[in-house]
């Protein structure tokens, strides 16, 4: 594990994982080439999405279900733990994978989520954005999602601020953003 990392588990006051996100991908019982190929990179994507949620996480615990729908634009994702992927292959990676699951851990989905992001009422979550970005760090929301560390878009992955991303997420859920 990379030291950077390992500083942040011990500032933000946990240890390596509880977490129990768990996939199922909803297959077509006689899949076309496309599904057939859609499949294989959506299950690496969440394959990598879901042991990383599970390695450096406690809080993140749900069951999804994951499909191919070529009638979605990109993906999208529900309180419920569905995840939907289109036919666009330039998302079916593990940065979209990651903030898909977010939205169904509550980022976006849920009442407290929206009053958090009003109010900047983060507990857990602003200081450790803070022990990353500096005193004046703040964490912003708009349109269902937050950023710094939301990885919103593809420019924003990297190996660092994807485990930042799932850091981010179970500080929120520490501070109730999935409550009501």
């Amino acid at each position: 594990m990379r030291l950077d990392l390992l500083f942040v588990l011990a500032a933000y006051g946990t240890s390596l994982s509880s977490a129990a996100l768990n996939y199922t991908i909803v297959r077509a019982a006689n899949p076309t080439t496309d599904q057939q190929d859609a499949y294989t990179r959506i299950d690496a994507a969440m394959r990598l999405a879901t042991q990383r949620y599970n390695k450096i996480t406690k809080r993140a615990n749900k069951q999804l279900r994951v499909e191919y729908n070529t009638g979605v634009q990109t993906a999208d994702a529900s309180w419920s733990g569905n995840i939907r992927f289109g036919s666009n292959r330039s998302y079916m990676n593990e940065r979209t994978a990651l903030h898909e699951i977010s939205h169904t851990l509550g980022v976006g989905q849920r009442k407290a989520f929206d009053d958090k992001c009003k109010s900047a009422a983060w507990p857990t979550a602003l200081p450790l954005l803070r022990s990353w970005d500096g005193q004046s760090a703040k964490i912003s929301c708009g349109g269902s999602h937050f950023w710094p560390y939301g990885l919103n878009y593809d420019n924003e992955f990297s190996q660092r601020d994807a485990d930042r991303h799932c850091l981010m997420v179970d500080a929120m859920l520490a501070d109730g953003m999935d409550s009501y």
